[in-house]
């Protein structure tokens, strides 16, 4: 074997380590770090010897993607971020393969998110608007329906990145999922809830705390968000999650005429790939009213009495 082909010996932690700080060069965000090292820890953690030998690694590989309960999505994050941190190995000669590199990800149905306008007006009068906490989450859930950002993006914003005269929210590329910047409209609703909430937080916080915070000025997360908008909408009823309404705001402005473009530049979209699939849902609601509303419906009860005597005309025309 030439000196050149032989394999570098590392371990799978020194590996994970000098790959996320290859991504963190490439300017990844905190995040998207943090599921690359989950991913890779929960493979390592079910199948401690599969860095052991390539047998291993590609039996284990499969077996561990091969789960018959995991969901489309669930596969093809696990395949994405696997996939990634294989490449980079053999790329610099820490295994011979990437046993999954040839992998294809499923097929993903859109989740239809169905809410009633009323339903949103109810959960918009549950949080207490007289407490900081109450009017935080109450300009949060307008925020993400008026403009569709996703939760780590709005969890990250500052007062600096509040433009009220211009009517804007900006998402600076270093929060961005996609390291995009852009900017989003803001309608005078929001305009009105964030001047609020801004105005109730102490001057001395001024950009070095989000504007969503809680109420001693420490950072939330997504999954203290999700914990809140939960206990929210339980009490109407309802289970909305945060990305439910980012997919309420996409979907229902693409029903109001906006075009797929201004969709998919708004939410951040690389690709109209994603978009796409809520235009799909959108034709699926006018397959579903159709099939409600066709005038042939109001006929019905004739129909079969008509297939039979079309068949006898066109067999007497034979």
């Amino acid at each position: 074997m030439r000196k050149r082909d032989r394999l570098k010996i590392r371990t799978w932690e020194e590996c994970l380590a000098e790959f996320l700080n290859f991504k963190r060069v490439q300017g990844l965000s905190k995040q998207t770090i943090k599921d690359y090292r989950q991913s890779m820890n929960l493979f390592m953690s079910r199948y401690p010897t599969a860095w052991d030998s390539p047998h291993n690694l590609k039996a284990m590989l499969y077996e561990h993607l091969a789960q018959p309960e995991i969901a489309p999505a669930t596969y093809n994050s696990r395949l994405v971020y696997l996939r990634s941190f294989l490449n980079w190995c053999v790329e610099n000669n820490y295994i011979r393969d990437n046993p999954i590199a040839k992998l294809k990800k499923r097929h993903e149905e859109g989740r239809r998110v169905n809410v009633d306008i009323e339903v949103l007006r109810e959960l918009l009068n549950v949080p207490d608007q007289s407490t900081f906490v109450g009017l935080r989450d109450y300009a949060l859930i307008l925020l993400t329906l008026d403009t569709g950002i996703r939760p780590s993006e709005a969890l990250a914003l500052v007062p600096s990145n509040f433009r009220p005269k211009a009517r804007e929210i900006h998402v600076t590329a270093l929060t961005a999922k996609t390291r995009r910047s852009r900017d989003l409209p803001i309608s005078d609703t929001t305009i009105k809830a964030m001047n609020r909430l801004i105005r109730a937080r102490p001057l001395s916080w001024a950009d070095k705390v989000p504007i969503f915070c809680t109420y001693e000025g420490n950072a939330l997360n997504r999954h203290v968000w999700g914990d809140r908008l939960e206990r929210h909408s339980k009490k109407i009823g309802v289970h909305i999650r945060p990305y439910d309404l980012r997919h309420i705001y996409a979907l229902e402005s693409i029903r109001n005429g906006s075009s797929t473009f201004a969709v998919q530049k708004t939410l951040g979209h690389t690709t109209m790939e994603m978009t796409r699939r809520y235009v799909a849902l959108i034709n699926d609601d006018l397959k579903i009213e159709h099939a409600k509303t066709s005038p042939l419906n109001k006929i019905a009860d004739e129909e079969p009495k008509r297939k039979r005597l079309t068949k006898i005309n066109i067999e007497d025309d034979e």
